[in-house]
C-alpha cells in the first residue's frame, strides 16, 4: 500500500466522476470501472452476454487495436497515483495497459479531447490483482484515458490524488433556487417521471429517479420548469447537473431570469442555450444579475438531476426575509 492511497479518489462515482465513452463494453458496462465499493464476484451467474463480471469487459479482439475508456474525473485535480485493479478476472485479464491525462475547459465529449498526456507508461498486468502506479506528472487532470492491448477486463480504476478547484468557479453566495432556503417551483410543462421539486432538492441525486425527467416530446417543442427564488438575489453562477441521465438527457439547456419587482414580464438571458452532456455536471458563471425568478428551458426533453442558481440575495431580499423570519417565531 502506497501513501497516495490516502488521498481521495478523483474519478470515483461518489464524487461525480462519469465514464463518458468506452469503444467497447460488450460483456461488461463502463460504468463499473469507478463504483466507490470494491468489486464483487458471484460464481455461475449469467446473462445473456455469458458471466456476468462487476467491471468493464470488452469482447475478443479479432483483429489489430486496443480498447478504451474516457473517464471524466468528478473532481480535477493532480493526479498522484492510480490503481488498476483486475479483480477477477483470471482468463480474460488484458496483457497489457496504459493511462493517460487531459486538462480541458468546458464540457467537451469524448471525442473532441485531443490532447493526451501520459501519466502510466505501458506495463504488464496480472489477472486478479491490484496494480499500484505512480504518477510524476504534475498537470491538473480533467478526464483520463484507460488503454487496454489487446482486450479484456478491468474491475476499477482509481485515481488519487489532490483536488484543485478552476477559481473562476469559486463564487461566493448561496443557492438561490434551494428547496430547503424557500425556493418554489411556480410552473413546469412536464413531469411524466418526477417532480421538478427534485431538480432543487438537497445534496447530490444518488440515482436518475431522483431527478426530474419529461416524457418524450413528439412536436417541436421543449420542456421547462419556473422557480420563484428564495429571495431577489445577484445571479453570479448557474449549475446544470445532468449526473445518471445518460441516454435520456436534453441536448441543450437555457436559464432565463426575471425580476417581478421592477418588470414582472420581461425575461432576460442569464444562460444562453448552450449544450450539455450526459451525466455530466456542469458549472456557468454567468454575469452577476439581480433576479427574482427563473426558467429553466430544455431542449427538446428529458431528465436533469440538480439545477443550482448560486449568488447573493439584495439588501431587501434579506429584509424579506428577516420579516418573515420574524412574523413566524416571534
Amino acid at each position: 500500500m502506497t501513501e497516495w492511497t490516502r488521498l481521495p479518489d478523483l474519478a470515483s462515482r461518489a464524487v461525480g466522476g462519469g465514464v463518458v465513452w468506452a469503444n467497447d463494453e460488450l460483456f461488461a458496462e463502463r460504468e463499473n470501472l469507478i463504483k466507490p465499493a470494491e468489486p464483487v464476484y458471484q460464481t455461475y451467474t449469467f446473462g445473456h452476454k455469458g458471466q456476468v463480471y462487476d467491471g468493464w469487459e470488452t469482447r475478443r479482439r479479432r483483429e489489430a487495436g486496443v480498447d478504451q475508456a474516457v473517464i471524466r474525473l468528478g473532481m480535477p485535480g493532480v493526479v498522484r497515483g492510480i490503481v488498476v485493479d483486475t479483480a477477477f478476472f483470471k482468463g480474460n485479464y488484458p496483457p497489457f495497459c496504459w493511462v493517460e491525462g487531459a486538462q480541458v475547459d468546458g464540457y467537451p465529449s469524448a471525442g473532441e479531447i485531443t490532447e493526451w498526456f501520459p501519466l502510466v507508461e505501458r506495463t504488464a498486468l496480472k489477472g486478479d490483482e491490484k496494480h499500484f502506479f505512480d504518477v510524476k506528472e504534475g498537470r491538473r487532470v480533467t478526464h483520463v484515458r484507460l488503454t487496454i492491448d489487446p482486450d479484456g477486463g478491468v474491475a476499477r480504476l482509481r485515481v488519487h490524488g489532490e483536488p484543485l478547484a478552476d477559481p473562476r468557479l469559486l463564487v461566493g453566495g448561496v443557492d438561490l433556487a434551494a428547496l430547503e432556503n424557500g425556493a418554489v417551483v411556480t410552473g413546469c410543462s412536464n413531469m411524466f417521471y418526477s417532480s421538478p421539486n427534485n431538480l432543487i432538492a438537497p445534496g447530490q441525486a444518488t440515482l436518475m429517479g431522483e431527478g426530474w425527467e419529461t416524457a418524450r416530446r413528439r412536436d417541436d417543442g421543449n420542456d421547462w420548469v419556473s422557480l420563484r427564488l428564495a429571495a431577489p438575489g445577484v445571479v453570479r453562477l448557474v449549475e446544470l447537473d445532468t449526473s445518471h441521465f445518460k441516454g435520456n438527457a436534453p441536448g441543450w439547456a437555457s436559464v432565463r431570469g426575471c425580476d417581478e419587482r421592477t418588470d414582472p414580464d420581461t425575461w432576460f438571458d442569464l444562460l444562453p442555450r448552450t449544450r450539455l452532456q450526459p451525466d455530466t455536471r456542469h458549472r456557468f458563471v454567468v454575469d452577476a444579475t439581480e433576479a427574482t425568478a427563473v426558467r429553466l428551458d430544455i431542449y427538446p426533453d428529458g431528465g436533469m438531476a440538480r439545477l443550482r442558481i448560486l449568488g447573493t440575495p439584495t439588501s431587501d431580499g434579506l429584509a424579506h426575509l428577516q420579516a418573515m423570519w420574524n412574523k413566524t417565531t416571534n
